[in-house]
């Protein structure tokens, strides 16, 4: 089966991928709860750097490290680089990440013309936002190229292989792709596993996806202990 021209041609990162595959194309709306969306969104980011080079793991393999403070050609990466202050454990990355990065992934989404971002009421009186997609072409190319891979119709590559093992670290992919929900996520476990990228960036990897599952439980159990004594 002949591929088309991969998505990320127009040099859109990782989390913006992400994020695009988190919106419902008709209707606008987001299809995860905030935690696991911030979660996924900061876990991405977080490879990102890794993947340009600025984030390495110390020699214990223990933590994570900025290895190279070279001023970053985007300013969102650049801020994010700048949160990671000392060595730290990949889930305490991902928590220093997080703060504000779906805001400012969407920010960078619509500055490239990809989506607007639209102010509005639900039920006419609390304030939301509503995504438009304005570029369906590449909507569509990111949608069949990583839903191909989560269906078992493609082999993953570096990029597919990230996007669907961070879905499936916040248990998104049967809700952003149509299919049976126990084999994409016995498909997305194998592809989590599989050697679909280099040491240094698949290490990384492995360490994010549990970094970003460990996060959502821990934002859970701090939400739901916040509920609970309040009542």
């Amino acid at each position: 089966m002949q591929r088309s021209a991969p998505f990320w041609r127009y040099e859109v990162m990782l989390p913006e991928d992400l994020m695009l595959l988190f919106i419902d194309e008709e209707d606008g709306r987001v299809l995860m709860d905030t935690t696991s969306i911030h979660n996924a969104l900061a876990g991405a980011v977080l490879l990102e750097l890794v993947n340009a080079g600025r984030v390495a793991f110390e020699p214990d393999g223990k933590k994570l490290t900025v290895v190279d403070p070279t001023p970053l050609g985007n300013e969102f990466l650049q801020e994010s680089l700048s949160r990671l202050t000392k060595p730290m454990r990949p889930q305490r990355a991902v928590e220093r990440l997080r703060t504000h990065v779906r805001d400012n992934v969407m920010a960078q989404l619509e500055s490239r013309g990809v989506l607007s971002v639209q102010k509005t009421r639900m039920l006419g009186i609390f304030p939301t936002k509503r995504y438009v997609i304005r570029d369906h072409e590449a909507m569509s190319e990111l949608r069949d190229a990583v839903g191909g891979v989560a269906l078992g119709y493609r082999a993953p590559d570096e990029r597919t292989g990230a996007l669907i093992s961070l879905l499936y670290a916040v248990k998104a992919l049967h809700k952003v792709f149509d299919g049976d929900k126990r084999e994409m996520n016995a498909r997305a476990k194998e592809i989590s596993a599989g050697n679909w990228a280099g040491v240094a960036v698949k290490k990384a990897m492995e360490a994010v996806q549990t970094a970003v599952m460990a996060a959502v439980v821990a934002s859970t159990v701090a939400a739901t202990s916040t509920g609970g004594g309040s009542g």
